[in-house]
C-alpha cells in the first residue's frame, strides 16, 4: 500500500529510530543498511532520534495513533486489495481533515501547499536492488544525550564530547563528503571528529 502523507517530507527530512539502520564493519567503516543507503543517495537527510524517546517524534506517534485507531483496529481486513484500498481512503482523509500544532494548525495537505515543496516519488515500484552504491556525498543527524561519562553513542561507536556538553542533548551531523562527525549544542558547532565511511 502507499505510504501516508507525513510532515518530514515537505522538507525532504526523514526521522527515525537507529536500531536497525546502520552497522559497523569489521574494518570499522559505518555501513549504511539499504533503506539508510536509499536515504542519502535522493538527498534525503535523516535524523536519529534516541531510542525509547517517542515525544522527540510527535507528529508520526500521533499519526499511527489515529491509524490504528480509526482504521486498523476498526476494519476487518481479508486481503492485501482491501488493506491498500482502506490504508489509501484513511490516507486521503487524514491529509484533508487531521489539523497538526506541529504544522501551524493546518491539515498535512495545506501545510504541504503552503510549503512550495513537490512531493518526490520512486521512479519506478520495484525495490532497489541491493548491495547499493556507497553514497558519495549528504548528510544525517544523530540526538544524542550526553551523560556523567561524556561518551557519544553513534551507531555503536564511541566518542567522547568536550566536558561542557555534560548532560546535554546535541546533535552529531555526519558529513559523508567530508567523512567528518560534527557535534553541535543547539546550533553551534562544538567540536568535530574523523568519521571514515569509506576507503
Amino acid at each position: 500500500s502507499r505510504t501516508p502523507l507525513r510532515y518530514e517530507r515537505y522538507t525532504y527530512q526523514c526521522q527515525h529510530h537507529d536500531s536497525f539502520c546502520f552497522c559497523v564493519s569489521e574494518a570499522n567503516q559505518q555501513i549504511p543498511k539499504p533503506h539508510g543507503v536509499e536515504h542519502v543517495n535522493h538527498d534525503v537527510e535523516s535524523w536519529f532520534i534516541p531510542v525509547a524517546e517517542p515525544w522527540r517524534n510527535g507528529v508520526i506517534e500521533k499519526f499511527n495513533n489515529h491509524y490504528h485507531q480509526k482504521f486498523l483496529n476498526k476494519t476487518v481486513i481479508t486481503t492485501d486489495d482491501e488493506l491498500a484500498a482502506g490504508s489509501f481512503a484513511f490516507e486521503q482523509r487524514h491529509n484533508c481533515s487531521y489539523r497538526y500544532s506541529k504544522l501551524g494548525g493546518k491539515t498535512p495537505l495545506k501545510a504541504l501547499k503552503a510549503s512550495t515543496k513537490k512531493l518526490r516519488f520512486p521512479q519506478q515500484e520495484e525495490s532497489p536492488k541491493h548491495p547499493q552504491k556507497k553514497p558519495e556525498t549528504g548528510r544525517y543527524h544523530v540526538v544524542r544525550f550526553i551523560k556523567s561519562d561524556k561518551k557519544l553513542n553513534v551507531f555503536g561507536e564511541i566518542f567522547l564530547a568536550p566536558s561542557e556538553l555534560e548532560y546535554e542533548y546535541v546533535v552529531a551531523t555526519i558529513d559523508v563528503k567530508e567523512q567528518k562527525l560534527k557535534l553541535y549544542l543547539d546550533k553551534t558547532q562544538v567540536v568535530e571528529f574523523a568519521y571514515k565511511l569509506r576507503n
